[in-house]
């Protein structure tokens, strides 16, 4: 029996997913030695600023070959000289299928053997009879290849699409014009910036709250939120819940959800929050980070990567409290948590990161201690910064 009002899963923000990634198109209607052809040239162009995936079915035989999954593995890896492979004994199901494609920007798929939630649609004269077999998968058609020898699309893909006027109409062979569309849709689908100042630590190596500091004329989680308000789509202020009614009512807050797990709960519960948005996410114990600083990590910022850091040059090691975390990086964190590490900066060591030398250095400088403390109140000529 369900009672009323009971809820049966919890209310969690699914991102925006197809069968495979966030970004992913069939190409449906030609040969598969077409389409595969069609996908080498794409790749080949977008795989510079873009982490791209193929997916097909193979045409062999499908009887295991002798081998470990032959003898009974479940999974054989094997690490090549240029390139390493995974194969699995079973299929994988679509949300097995999700977690294998999660950082991929962009996803092609032989639309003749799997489906994806956008389809490009080849009209091709010795395919006719197979694309109208495949009719129902025409769900969302975004471009029509017009193969060699075809000048119109066919009488039952205008009944399927019916705006198909609306869109663009290439030959097969307008390779320039085919990538071009990609990546304006891809430029398109780039996750926007939203910020994140990280205000819920308790501060105990400095014995009071760091974004209670007052460096700059204001409260340092009002100044860090003040300086990101231009760059970002929306910013926030993340904290302890037991915090929410302490700060200024004109600030956006978002409290922790993911607890006793530090900065890293924080950024989990703005991905959470918002999963397909990326994420600028600056600690309060930088005093002297400016809007330069963010300017330039904002420029620079590289979507094919999880995130975007700037290194510290005490120790060489990334920043992961001042950083753009992109939506891929969700299920990557998940996936250190799950085997006991709560540190962003592992992650990020151990990830595909795009790494950053600061416009200046110094900027970068935190203060987590009372000597720290003293030492800032130096630099920048501060008697009572409260």
């Amino acid at each position: 029996m369900t009672l009323i009002g009971h809820k049966k899963h919890g209310g969690l923000n699914k991102p925006v997913m197809g069968n495979f990634g966030r970004n992913e198109f069939a190409i449906i209607g030609g040969h598969c030695s077409l389409i595969k052809s069609l996908a080498d040239i794409v790749i080949t162009t977008l795989s510079t600023h873009y982490q791209c995936a193929y997916a097909d079915t193979s045409h062999h035989d499908d009887t295991i070959k002798p081998g470990r999954l032959f003898c009974g593995a479940a999974l054989e890896y094997s690490d090549e000289i240029n390139h390493s492979t995974i194969n699995y004994h079973t299929s994988q199901n679509p949300y097995q299928l999700r977690e294998l494609f999660a950082l991929a920007d962009f996803v092609l798929v032989n639309g003749n053997h799997q489906q994806a939630k956008e389809q490009i649609v080849i009209i091709c004269d010795d395919k006719k009879a197979s694309l109208q077999k495949r009719i129902k998968q025409l769900t969302n058609v975004q471009l029509f290849l017009l193969d060699e020898g075809m000048d119109e699309v066919f009488d039952f893909v205008k009944e399927a699409v019916p705006n198909w006027q609306t869109l663009p109409i290439f030959n097969i062979n307008e390779h320039k014009k085919l990538i071009q569309f990609l990546q304006n849709k891809l430029e398109m689908a780039k996750p926007p910036i939203n910020g994140l100042v990280l205000a819920g630590g308790k501060s105990e190596r400095m014995g009071f709250q760091k974004e209670l500091i007052n460096w700059h004329g204001k409260e340092q989680q009002y100044y860090l939120a003040d300086l990101l308000k231009p760059l970002c789509e929306q910013v926030y202020i993340s904290c302890r819940d037991e915090q929410q009614n302490t700060i200024n009512h004109d600030y956006n807050t978002l409290t922790d959800t993911f607890l006793g797990l530090g900065p890293m709960g924080a950024i989990l519960s703005a991905l959470r929050q918002k999963p397909d948005e990326a994420w600028l996410v600056i600690a309060c114990d930088l005093p002297l980070v400016n809007e330069q600083t963010l300017q330039h990590l904002i420029k620079n910022r590289n979507t094919k990567a999880i995130a975007t850091a700037y290194k510290n040059n005490t120790d060489n090691f990334p920043e992961p409290l001042i950083a753009i975390w992109e939506p891929k990086s969700y299920p990557v964190l998940f996936s250190f948590l799950a085997q006991g590490y709560s540190c962003p900066r592992k992650v990020l060591i151990n990830s595909n990161s795009h790494i950053l030398e600061a416009p200046e250095p110094t900027d970068l400088k935190n203060v987590n201690t009372i000597v720290e403390f003293e030492e800032m109140r130096q630099i920048l000529n501060i008697k009572q910064p409260f």
